[in-house]
């Protein structure tokens, strides 16, 4: 209940972004989409903690506040670490990766989306991956791909979603996850249909803060916010993507599917 709560507080808090509406009839015309979703090189994730807020000074001791978020945004990067006996540094607590981040805001908004055309089948992510010379395990594009290599799928319609920056930051001693970002749909070689700029965080949300201190030690409770932040944004996106008309079309709860590739079975897509 407490984290269908948070969703909802986060959506609001999305909700006065400024967007770009898509049209019915635009996405009548609509043939086969290819879902891109990536995360801007410099994007994060970013500690913006300690700098911006002198609250944590007496809690530093003698660190540097620059060291401590410089300490602070390593643990998101890589994990918690501590020494085993052997005096070497192993991950204790797993963070979130920027693939997980990425691919996760693609297939959850995927799954949100009627099973309706063109939803019902679009290009099959590892086809896109594969074009764009991307690696589905470990790599995500950092910079805008040529889009044109998609059409030679049978694309004409891209959905992107961006990443621009994330991490933590901190207000007047309470710090929280955030996430910077835009979504948009538009045609190959041709006009953009939808766009929507997104900025979801936990301060603005409300939400009960995280101690920067007690995240370093144990990084899963910045990979829990951070889902969050990413199920609230794809949903917003996939009710974007679903106008009016369409909401009332739709009747079945089932998620839109990939288009598999020759002799491949279908299988579930899950992001995390």
């Amino acid at each position: 209940m407490r984290s269908s709560m948070s969703l909802v507080v986060l959506l609001l808090s999305l909700a006065g972004c400024a967007h770009k509406p898509l049209s019915a009839s635009e996405l009548d015309q609509t043939k086969l989409i290819a879902f891109i979703a990536r995360i801007e090189d410099e994007a994060g994730p970013r500690s913006n903690v300690f700098r911006n807020d002198g609250s944590y000074k007496d809690r530093l001791k003698r660190l540097d506040d620059k060291e401590g978020d410089r300490r602070l945004g390593n643990a998101l990067t890589v994990g918690s670490l501590e020494k085993n006996k052997q005096g070497e540094y192993e991950v204790t607590h797993h963070t979130i990766s920027r693939f997980e981040v990425a691919d996760s805001l693609r297939a959850n908004t995927l799954a949100l989306l009627p099973k309706q055309s063109p939803w019902s089948e679009v290009v099959h992510p590892v086809e896109v991956a594969r074009v764009l010379e991307s690696f589905l395990v470990h790599e995500v594009p950092a910079n805008a791909p040529d889009y044109e290599l998609l059409a030679a799928l049978g694309a004409d319609t891209i959905v992107e979603i961006v990443v621009e920056e994330y991490g933590m930051r901190s207000e007047r001693g309470k710090a929280g996850a955030y996430l910077v970002g835009f979504a948009r749909m538009f045609r190959i070689n041709g006009p953009e249909l939808y766009h929507r700029r997104f900025y979801s965080d936990d301060l603005s949300a409300g939400l009960e803060p995280l101690d920067p201190f007690a995240v370093r030690k144990n990084t899963e409770l910045f990979s829990a916010r951070i889902k969050q932040i990413v199920a609230a944004i794809s949903a917003q996106v996939a009710k974007d993507l679903t106008p009016a008309e369409r909401r009332e079309q739709s009747t079945t709860p089932d998620a839109a599917k990939p288009r598999a590739k020759p002799g491949e079975v279908q299988q579930a897509d899950d992001p995390l």
